[in-house]
Formats: structure tokens, C-alpha cells, sequence
């Protein structure tokens, strides 16, 4: 019988691994690049007083008019410039099913798993063109792909996860510029870097930017993403997304959040101030690189292959990434933590290099 179901299954995911992470309750958890403080209880507590009696009971507005018109105020943009959704995962199956019509999407490797993921969900062709060797994109050779008809999206991260390191404006309005498929710019770490895209989308209809509370605005744990784009391409896209995606409680604290800037902008500075002093402290450690970044987690390879290492900070009950594979040899990723974290886990990985 479980044949008979397989076969049932589209040939194309068959093969298809499920996302999955193991839980290590009570371990020091840097490998999400979550924001690693408690959530503020000032803002928690505003949140609370808003529940009322129907939040839970009715269903959310579909179209999350009151966080697009936060949002419109936050980027600088319209509401009908933006596009709520249930964590930037859904808005990029969203558009791949929109916009990938089966054809070929360009990813741009070592980069964010999940972009891959999905354009085979979609039924799209994930087409890789790699980084040089520091993580740059190679412009010519995604442009020279860009121009293999039936190509229809481009997605690029910026700040890079796993590499950490940003994309020049100009190379992004080379992109648009010069090709005619969908330019997606995935900006889910921008407030660590101070550089966005965004107001691009006034001058380019076919750019997107996604963006997400995930990560500077720790909300993780609800799901909130958004995107910008022309009023077109959202309108497009509303044809697609589920109904309902964005459940009512998420939306009303991502409102509740916007409304608190200053608290969650200081802990963005504290974060980048901290992975400044990681990044320092792991140049110091003998036979380990670095890479500069961005973002709020930091690259770097050891002299022990990638496993060994990760290995060795579990048995710590320290968890960071193993992001070893094709230019990332012997490489790890690690978030920014509290500065007692960062402590914790600079002080495991020295005992696990020593030891070898």
C-alpha cells in the first residue's frame, strides 16, 4: 500500500528531503540567526492589552490592511507597495507559483537553502550560478543565465545567508536592467546592514524585496514576513496566496511592534556592536577564518572538517550550523548571541580546536 501511495506522489519531489530540525531544549541555540534577547515586555505587554474578545474567534483581515499601512509608513512606500505574509517562506512559494510558470529560476549558491526548495515546489527549474570565490556575485555569469529563454526569476540575499556579505545597489539595477525576468531581492537581515533596496521598487517594476520580523524584531516565533513590489505584482500575487495566511494575532503585534521602533532599533545596534567583538575574538583563535558580515551571525572555517566541529559544541550543548558543501569547505555558522552566549561558545569552540 505504501507504494501504491508513493506512486501517487509528483515524480519531481519524490526525492524530496523534508525540512526538519532537531530540538535540544536548554542548549545555547545559535543557529537560526534568531534574535537571541527575550522579547520586550513593555511591547509584549501592549500586545496583551490589545487582545480583545473576537482576535481569536474571527477570522484575520486577508489582506492585513493595518500592518501594510505600518509598514507603508516604516519603508517610506504605499500599502499597495506591500504584501503581508505568513514568514517570507510562504511570499517565495507565493511568487514561484505566480511568476515561475515552470520555467527556470536563477539561484546564486552558497546561499539560502530553501530558495531551491521551493522553486521545486513550484514546479519551477532551479538553476545555480555560484559565488566567486568571496562570496561576490558573479554578474556576467547570472546575466548570461538571465538570457536563457523561459527564465523567469532571479533570487539573490542580501546580506547573504550564509556568507553574511551584502550586494552592491548597482549590480541589483544591473539585473534589472539589463535582463527581463523578475529580480527578487530577499532583504531579511537589512536592519543589521543599514542598506536596502527598497525605494527601488518605484523605479523598477519588476523588483521584489522581501523582508521579515524574524530576525531584528524577534517575532520568529509568529511567522511575519512582507514584501515590496509595484502594486502590479502585489496585485498578481494576491490571485495566489492563501486567503487567510496571516493569522490575526500575528498581525496585530507586528502593528504593536512597528509602533515601538527605538526599543528594537537599540537591540539591533547592541547585536551589531557584539558581532563586531565576535568577529574579533574569532580572528584570534589559531587556524580559524572569518568572513566579515552584515548580518547578525557570522561565517567561519576551521582547520577540523565542519561535522567534527559541530559536533564537539553539541557535546557542549552549543548548536550553531553546519553549512559545510560545495565553497563552504570545513565552514560553520554561528548567530550573534547574548554577549554571555558569545562567551560560552567562543570558550567551548577553543576547547574543541585544542583537542582536535
Amino acid at each position: 500500500m505504501t507504494e501504491e501511495v508513493l506512486d501517487l506522489v509528483r515524480p519531481d519531489l519524490r526525492d524530496l528531503v523534508p525540512y526538519a530540525v532537531p530540538h535540544y531544549p536548554g542548549y545555547i541555540k545559535l543557529d537560526a540567526n534568531e534574535n537571541p534577547y527575550d522579547f520586550a515586555p513593555e511591547v509584549l505587554a501592549e500586545i496583551f492589552r490589545r487582545v480583545g474578545g473576537q482576535t481569536f474567534t474571527r477570522y484575520p483581515d486577508p489582506l492585513a490592511a493595518d500592518l501594510r499601512r505600518a509598514l507603508a509608513d516604516y519603508t517610506g512606500l504605499a500599502p499597495e507597495n506591500v504584501l503581508a505574509g505568513n514568514g517570507s517562506d510562504e511570499l517565495i512559494l507565493t511568487l514561484l507559483l505566480t511568476f515561475g510558470g515552470g520555467g527556470r529560476v536563477v539561484i546564486t549558491p552558497p546561499t539560502f537553502s530553501m530558495y531551491g526548495i521551493h522553486a521545486k515546489i513550484a514546479g519551477t527549474v532551479p538553476v545555480t550560478v555560484p559565488r566567486l570565490a568571496d562570496f561576490a556575485l558573479d554578474i556576467p555569469a547570472v546575466l548570461r543565465e538571465m538570457q536563457v529563454p523561459d527564465t523567469r526569476v532571479v533570487i539573490v540575499c542580501s546580506p547573504n545567508n550564509p556568507t553574511g556579505n551584502t550586494v552592491a545597489r548597482a549590480e541589483v539595477e544591473r539585473l534589472l536592467t539589463e535582463t527581463a525576468g523578475l529580480v527578487v531581492l530577499d532583504e531579511a537581515y537589512a536592519e543589521f546592514s543599514g542598506e536596502s533596496c527598497g525605494d527601488l521598487v518605484r523605479r523598477y517594476p519588476r523588483l521584489v524585496v522581501l523582508r521579515t520580523f524574524s530576525k531584528a524584531f524577534g517575532l520568529a516565533g509568529l511567522r511575519v514576513g512582507y514584501l515590496l513590489a509595484d502594486p502590479a505584482v502585489v496585485n498578481a500575487l494576491l490571485k495566489v496566496k492563501q486567503p487567510f495566511n496571516l493569522n490575526a494575532f500575528s498581525q496585530l503585534a507586528a502593528v504593536t511592534v512597528l509602533e515601538h521602533l527605538p526599543v528594537f532599533q537599540k537591540r539591533v545596534a547592541k547585536i551589531v556592536a557584539d558581532r563586531e567583538e565576535l568577529y574579533r575574538r574569532l580572528q584570534n583563535l589559531s587556524g580559524v577564518e572569518v568572513f566579515p558580515s552584515q548580518a547578525n551571525f557570522l561565517l567561519f572555517r576551521t582547520p577540523l572538517p565542519a561535522k567534527a566541529v559541530w559536533e564537539g559544541l553539541l557535546q557542549r550543548r552549543i548548536l550553531v550550523r553546519d553549512v559545510e558543501g560545495p565553497g563552504l569547505k570545513r565552514c560553520l555558522r554561528v548567530n550573534v548571541g547574548t554577549p554571555a552566549e558569545n562567551e560560552a561558545f567562543l570558550s567551548a569552540l577553543a576547547e574543541v580546536l585544542t583537542q582536535g
